[in-house]
């Protein structure tokens, strides 16, 4: 019988890698108490001290800068959205109340 694979987010795997690299517990014991693999705790370790530095790195703010740019331009669109659906709306309201005086008138 197949186990279901489990997906590990971000914030768990970094706890477990600082609790790791803590070194109160051997690298069996996290894993046997997470129920993960050896080896993925190990790979897992291996991306988290090769990127690191990324903490660091004044690229990150410019990432920060742009997903923020980034949201604020969505809400604009959304806003401008929810005004042209509110035009169009109004349009063939005024469009069915034109062809209904239009009909009366003849």
């Amino acid at each position: 019988m197949s186990r279901m694979r489990r997906n590990w987010t971000p914030e768990e795997k970094a706890a477990i890698v600082l609790e790791l690299l803590r070194e109160e517990s051997t690298l069996a014991e996290i894993a046997k108490k997470y129920d993960v693999s050896q080896q993925l705790i190990s790979r897992w370790k291996a991306e988290f001290l090769s990127n690191m530095s990324a903490v660091f790195d004044k690229k990150n703010e410019n990432i920060e800068k742009i997903q923020r740019e980034h949201e604020d331009e969505k809400e604009h669109l959304i806003k401008k959205i929810g005004e042209l659906t509110l035009d169009v709306d109004w349009l063939k309201k005024k469009q069915v109340q034109i062809s209904q005086m239009k009909k009366k008138g003849r």
